[in-house]
């Protein structure tokens, strides 16, 4: 149902996007980058995080790490994820399917700097072996993301 709810979501939204389904699996920002052959850098992970008591969704590069001072002077507290139960019931996603489209409630995006770096990225699409390729301008603007700066330099 997940993937079908991005393929939705595209169809209405951005129907010149593919989704690029694998053989394998591309849960992990490992596997996502050796199967598309990009860096990890370009890998949209996506998180589900807790604010207070608000579900919000971070889009960041593969290999960025959430900095937790940056975060709490962002959001006024410290990141807490959601657990894999959460993560399907407020996103339909499974855990490596994550992204930010094709959501059945309406959450808080942010898109962090890190993505900026590369011109195209490639974001899960609602199952473990699927993503998409999109310019990281273009994928805030479809789910109207705010741009934070919120992660360690993972260089």
């Amino acid at each position: 149902m997940s993937l079908q709810s991005v393929r939705a979501f595209l169809s209405e939204h951005a129907p010149d996007l593919e989704i690029l389904e694998k053989d394998t699996s591309t849960a992990t920002v490992a596997e996502a980058a050796v199967a598309h052959g990009v860096e990890s850098g370009q890998i949209a992970k996506t998180l589900s995080l807790w604010l207070k008591d608000e579900v919000v969704i971070l889009v960041m590069g593969g290999n960025a790490k959430i900095d937790n001072q940056k975060f709490k002077a962002q959001f006024k507290t410290k990141a807490k994820m959601l657990s894999a139960d959460e993560v399907v019931m407020w996103t339909s996603h499974p855990v490596g399917g994550v992204c930010p489209f094709g959501l059945p409630h309406p959450l808080r995006v942010f898109a962090d700097v890190t993505l900026k770096k590369f011109d195209v990225v490639l974001p899960a699409a609602g199952a473990s072996n699927a993503a998409l390729r999109i310019a990281p301008e273009r994928l805030a603007q479809l789910v109207q993301a705010t741009w934070v700066d919120i992660a360690q330099d993972p260089s």
